[in-house]
């Protein structure tokens, strides 16, 4: 597969709602320990209504398409974590603008735009133990991989996030509800740093 097509990034949307769901109460206990708790459920609404907003979409633009999944999240979940990933998905849809099908390369561009949007909005950089920590090395993953096939740059791009989130594991949180536990935070599993693994696994689990 040397380029994803409309039809698999539905199913792609579709496996990552599914994720959420899966992983809810999982997100809901790791949020809990220095969070809101509500981690979960904001991500299974989102990127439920992320998937439902194109599934019978008629649009082949894939950049449009994933920019209309990233508004859809934005409306049904207005908090931190919801616009972060909502920001991702309508900055990384907008790097793909015009695409019917993306190769690795694309992969790459909606990516790297994800993560931008998502340090530029949540003014965060890598090492403060946020998504970043999993989804930046995931993506510099992706670029170092260079003209290789979808799924084998995606299964790097996978590996670096896990690696990512066992490291963001001694960082000390900067931001966030969590801050407040200033060096009490190391040593923790970040929420958004897993929820980032997760959306890797999502887009891989089209291989499964």
């Amino acid at each position: 597969m040397d380029t994803l097509r409309k039809d698999t990034v539905i199913t792609i949307m579709r496996a990552l709602s599914e994720l959420m769901q899966e992983n809810k109460q999982y997100l809901i206990e790791l949020d809990s320990v220095m969070g809101d708790g509500d981690l979960g459920l904001t991500m299974e609404r989102a990127f439920g209504a992320g998937y439902a907003e194109i599934a019978n979409d008629a649009d082949t633009d894939i950049g449009k398409l994933l920019m209309k999944a990233g508004l859809a999240m934005a409306r049904v979940a207005p908090s931190t974590m919801g616009t972060l990933v909502a920001t991702g998905f309508m900055r990384g849809g907008k790097a793909l603008a015009g695409k019917g099908e993306i190769s690795a390369a694309d992969l790459t561009a909606f990516f790297q735009a994800f993560v931008g949007g998502i340090m530029e909005r949540g003014k965060a950089k890598p090492g403060e133990k946020t998504i970043i920590d999993s989804m930046h090395p995931a993506a510099e993953a992706l670029a170092a991989a260079g003209d290789i096939d979808i799924r084998t740059a995606m299964e790097k791009a996978l590996e670096a996030a896990e690696v990512g989130l066992e490291a963001s594991k001694e960082m000390v949180a900067r931001h966030g509800r969590v801050a407040y536990y200033g060096e009490q935070s190391k040593g923790k599993q970040d929420p958004g740093a897993t929820v980032g693994v997760l959306i890797f696994r999502g887009f891989c689990s089209i291989w499964n």
